[in-house]
């Protein structure tokens, strides 16, 4: 039976579907409903923006312990809730339960992580220049925080977001995709339930992308949003930080990759092929973090491209809920965006990692296949060789399971073309050679670096964040995020019972400057 959502502001359920509805198949057998989603519109993201801000100071006046008390026992209800929180998002969008488990994994260790936090908002003391005065720092929330999320990570990257907003005395506005309204449902009441929140200190928005826009940039007009966080596209991306920057407002960005891997001759081949498979193709390469292109030294070229066309081709792909590298496409708008990024493979290109290119079907079949492609939206694998600099699969995201590779001969020219897409999120090196390491570290434009791993995966307690098209710097995860979602405030006091006016006031002691022994 499919799950009816709706938006919920100020703790009740908004009526009607101001914003029409959405009945949302799973992606993997498309015949399927699994939810049927009431959308709002612009006015119902401004009214969870009100409720909001009605419920922030309240919010922030509970000490902020107790608030890390809640966000510990949130974890631990999604800890008591794994299996299922998994299962609705493999359902909703077609991740395999591995990852979907790993995902929701994330959320328990977001919680761990901050649950302390509650305890560590510290502030400093700071010595004075002048007598019986004091000067202190302090923390404060933000306020009323709007949140946005992408679908393809439903419930992870939102509590990257919510977890520290909360913990920091903030109130919030999420509105997640609208195609993985079911998870985020799920996500929404499990910290609800989990840290006993009061009304309006969270408050759950579905709507399509136009109306959600429209009801931020009012919500901004009228106040009532002092915060933006953003996880999607880079052209989204750019429109929120124009609309935030005419406000005064830095938003948190997080936006897409174009991530590359360069393989050194001393790599260990078989280690890079694990990762590129993995990072190129998980998620049927819907990551921001998947792996865009391969840079492989050219003495070891066609050797590794012959490795990772085996393990391709080798790769189980099919029904999310078997043991399956990856699944079908998360909705049929990415589907048809992918078909898209196929019209990019070129005459100069050779293609390998398949039976086939495009749509798995009975008549483009994919050896291995588990399950029935006909009955959702699966897609064979594409490894891409012959890119070139100017290709658009060189310089644009593709969101889906293509990957291209190319060559270099020294290693300047592989850090040049690392850097040259302008995206900078997550970059990856595989090399035995530590000046190698380091130079690249020093050189890859990136806000994320991995050697000898993949350009996915993110740890808890790690800042997760991206430059240039991938991003405006800010970063989210560990305490680095604390600066999303608080901001510094001094204060001076001064007991002295006269006026001491800094710079003017303050006593020196007179040292004898000409003194020589």
């Amino acid at each position: 039976m499919a799950r009816s959502v709706a938006s919920i502001v100020a703790g009740h359920p908004v009526a009607g579907a101001p914003g029409g509805t959405l009945r949302r198949p799973n992606p993997g057998r498309t015949a399927e409903v699994v939810t049927e989603v009431s959308l709002g519109d612009a006015s119902t993201f401004v009214e969870a923006a009100r409720a909001a801000k009605a419920a922030q100071r309240s919010w922030a006046d509970v000490p902020a312990p107790v608030r890390g008390s809640a966000i510990g026992k949130i974890g631990r209800l999604v800890e008591a809730n794994k299996d299922r929180l998994a299962r609705i998002v493999t359902e909703e969008i077609g991740k395999p339960l591995a990852e979907a488990l790993g995902e929701v994994q994330e959320i328990i260790d977001t919680c761990d992580f901050f649950l302390g936090e509650g305890r560590r908002l510290y502030g400093q003391t700071v010595p004075s220049e002048m007598p019986d005065k004091q000067l202190f720092t302090f923390r404060n929330p933000v306020g009323a925080v709007a949140v946005i999320t992408a679908g393809n990570f439903p419930v992870a990257v939102p509590s990257w977001y919510l977890v520290p907003a909360l913990v920091t005395g903030n109130t919030v506005v999420w509105k997640p995709a609208e195609y993985a309204a079911a998870s985020a449902e799920a996500l929404f009441e499990l910290f609800v339930h989990g840290g006993g929140l009061p009304d309006g200190v969270l408050n759950l928005v579905l709507a399509d992308g136009e109306r959600t826009y429209a009801g931020l940039e009012a919500s901004l007009d009228a106040g009532l949003v002092d915060k933006v966080g953003f996880t999607g596209s880079t052209v989204v991306g750019r429109k929120i930080g124009a609309l935030c920057g005419s406000h005064l407002q830095t938003p948190c960005l997080e936006l897409g990759g174009k991530n590359p891997q360069v393989i050194t001759p001393s790599a260990d081949l078989d280690l890079a092929v694990e990762g590129a498979l993995f990072s190129g193709f998980g998620t049927a390469g819907q990551r921001c973090t998947s792996l865009g292109t391969l840079i492989v030294h050219e003495s070891v070229h066609e050797d590794f491209l012959a490795r990772f066309d085996a393990a391709s081709r080798a790769a189980r792909i099919g029904d999310a809920f078997e043991d399956v590298l990856y699944g079908p496409m998360l909705d049929e708008r990415f589907a048809q965006r992918y078909e898209t990024f196929l019209g990019w493979i070129k005459d100069h290109h050779r293609t390998y990692g398949s039976d086939g290119i495009g749509r798995i079907t009975a008549g483009n079949p994919r050896k291995g296949f588990v399950g029935d492609p006909e009955a959702g939206m699966f897609y064979h694998p594409v490894i891409v060789d012959g890119v070139r600099r100017d290709d658009d699969l060189f310089l644009d995201e593709t969101f889906g399971p293509i990957v291209g590779v190319t060559t270099y001969r020294d290693f300047d020219e592989a850090l040049d073309l690392a850097n040259a897409h302008g995206y900078g999120l997550s970059a990856a090196i595989y090399t035995d050679d530590p000046h190698e390491v380091w130079t690249y570290r020093r050189g890859i434009s990136a806000g994320m670096v991995s050697v000898n791993n993949t350009t996915s995966g993110a740890e808890a307690h790690l800042p997760f964040g991206g430059n240039g098209k991938s991003g405006n710097g800010s970063r989210q995860s560990g305490q680095w995020v604390l600066d999303q979602f608080t901001r510094w405030q001094s204060m001076n006091w001064d007991h002295s019972g006269r006026l001491q006016k800094a710079q003017m006031d303050v006593a020196t002691l007179e040292p004898d400057l000409s003194f020589r022994l």
